[in-house]
C-alpha cells in the first residue's frame, strides 16, 4: 500500500493475476543458440591439440596466487547472504526464522507491543473479574452424591450456566486479541525494515481499520460457528443412538472443515491492515496467499499455538501452587471443583494469570501471523525487492517515492 513501507497497493499484488510484473531476464535476441554468427576468419585445420593438464598447455596463465592451482569454476560465484535491514533476512523464511523474528521484534519494540498488550489485558481482566463477581450467574453446584436423572440435570445446568458466564469473557478476550494483533502487525511491518515505531504511530495507522477488523473477526467466527452447527446440529436434533452416531460423524467433519477455514483465512488480518483491503477482499487475499502452502501454514500456526499453550500451562501450574499455599495459610477460601464459590482471592489470582498469558502470547501469535504473511508474499510476489527498496539498501534504489517512513 502507498502509506505503509514496502507493502503493495491493494489490487496490485502479482498473486491477483499480475505475475508478469515481476522482472524476468529478457530472451536472447538472436535465438536460443548463437548459430550463423561465426567469424569468417577461422584457424587452419589440424592445429588443435587435445586438452592437457590444467596449466600445462602453451600460453596458459599460471594459477592465481592463493588458489593452490586447483580448478576454477567460472560462473559459480558464492551467493551473497540476503540483506537483513531488520528482524528477518529479505528472502523466503524458515520456521525458526519466523518464530525468532516474532520474538526479536517484540524484544526490540517491547514498549510499544508488550506495553500496549499489557494495558489492554489489564483493562479486560478487570472488567471480567467485576462481571464474574457481580453480574454473571455463578455455575450451578454439583452434588457428587446425585445419580440418574438428577445427576444429568445438574450436569446440564452446570454446563449451561458455565457457557453463559464464559461468553462475555470470551468476547472481551477477542477484542483484546484483535487490538493487540492489529498493533503488532504494524510493529512487525516496521521491524522488517529496521525502522523504529512508536505506539502513537502504530495506533494512528490501525485506528481507521478497527471497524473492518471487527467485521472480519465476526465474519470468520460466524463461518466457524455455522460449520459446527450444521455438522453437529442434525445429530443432536435426532436424538437416540442413530442421532449420537450422526453427531459423532458431524463432529469429525467439523474438525476437518473448521481448521481448514481458519488456516485459509489466517492471513486476512495482515492483508486488511497493511494493504488497506476490505473485509471480503482480505479474505480472498489470504486464500490466494495460503493456496499451495496450506500444510506449511497450518504447521507453523499449530506450533506457535502449542508454544502459547505451554506458556499458559506453566502459568496455570504456578497459580495452582500459589492458591494451594494461600488456602493452606488461610489467605482465602478457594473454590473446589463443582462448587459455585468465586472468592476475591480466586478471581484476582486467576485474573493475574490471564494478564500474564495474554500479554505475552497474543503479541507472539500476532507476530508469527504477520511474518507468515510477509514470507508468503516474498515467495509468491518477490516482495523482498520492494522491502529492500523501501529500506534504502544499496543497489535497490530508494523507497522515498513509494513509502512513508
Amino acid at each position: 500500500m502507498n502509506d505503509s513501507p514496502g507493502w503493495a497497493t491493494p489490487g496490485s499484488a502479482p498473486s491477483d493475476g499480475q505475475e508478469a510484473a515481476i522482472p524476468r531476464p529478457s530472451e536472447p535476441k538472436d535465438g536460443s543458440a548463437p548459430t550463423g554468427q561465426w567469424s569468417p576468419e577461422q584457424p587452419p585445420p589440424g592445429q588443435w591439440s587435445p586438452p592437457s593438464n590444467p596449466g600445462s598447455g602453451p600460453g596458459t596463465r599460471p594459477p592465481a596466487s592463493g588458489w593452490g592451482g586447483g580448478p576454477r569454476h567460472p560462473g559459480r560465484a558464492p551467493k551473497p547472504p540476503a540483506a537483513k535491514p531488520g528482524v528477518i533476512p529479505l528472502r523466503p523464511l524458515g520456521l525458526g526464522e519466523i518464530l525468532d523474528g516474532s520474538v526479536s521484534a517484540l524484544r526490540a519494540h517491547w514498549r510499544t507491543a508488550l506495553g500496549f498488550s499489557l494495558a489492554v489485558s489489564v483493562v479486560v481482566q478487570i472488567a471480567v473479574v467485576l462481571m464474574q463477581r457481580y453480574l454473571l450467574p455463578r455455575p450451578t453446584a454439583i452434588d457428587p452424591n446425585a445419580s440418574g436423572t438428577e445427576a444429568l440435570r445438574q450436569a446440564s445446568e452446570y454446563l449451561r450456566t458455565t457457557l453463559f458466564s464464559l461468553a462475555p469473557a470470551t468476547l472481551l478476550a477477542l477484542i483484546a486479541m484483535l487490538l493487540t494483533t492489529s498493533v503488532v502487525t504494524v510493529v512487525i511491518s516496521r521491524s522488517v525494515l529496521g525502522r523504529p515505531v512508536t505506539l502513537t504511530d502504530a495506533w494512528a495507522e490501525v485506528r481507521p481499520r478497527i471497524l473492518p477488523l471487527i467485521g472480519l473477526t465476526l465474519l470468520v467466527m460466524l463461518m466457524l460457528t455455522t460449520v459446527m452447527i450444521v455438522s453437529i446440529g442434525p445429530g443432536l436434533l435426532v436424538g437416540s443412538g442413530a442421532g449420537a452416531v450422526l453427531a459423532l460423524f458431524g463432529l469429525v467433519v467439523a474438525c476437518v472443515l473448521a481448521p481448514w477455514l481458519y488456516v485459509t483465512f489466517s492471513l486476512a488480518t495482515p492483508a486488511l491492515v497493511l494493504e488497506r483491503q476490505g473485509i471480503v477482499a482480505a479474505l480472498r487475499r489470504s486464500a490466494k496467499l495460503v493456496r499451495g502452502a496450506w500444510w506449511r501454514t497450518f504447521g507453523i500456526l499449530a506450533l506457535s499455538q502449542l508454544l502459547a499453550l505451554l506458556l499458559s500451562l506453566v502459568v496455570s501450574t504456578l497459580l495452582v501452587i500459589l492458591m494451594a499455599i494461600g488456602d493452606a495459610v488461610g489467605i482465602g477460601d478457594f473454590p473446589e471443583a463443582g462448587t459455585a464459590s468465586l472468592s476475591w482471592p480466586f478471581l484476582i489470582i486467576t485474573g493475574i494469570g490471564e494478564v500474564i498469558v495474554s500479554t505475552l502470547a497474543y503479541p507472539f501469535l500476532a507476530g508469527v501471523m504477520a511474518l507468515l504473511y510477509v514470507d508468503q508474499r516474498i515467495r509468491r510476489e518477490a516482495l523482498d525487492l520492494d522491502l529492500a527498496r523501501a529500506a534504502g539498501l544499496p543497489g535497490h534504489g530508494t523507497g522515498t517515492d513509494t513509502a512513508r517512513s
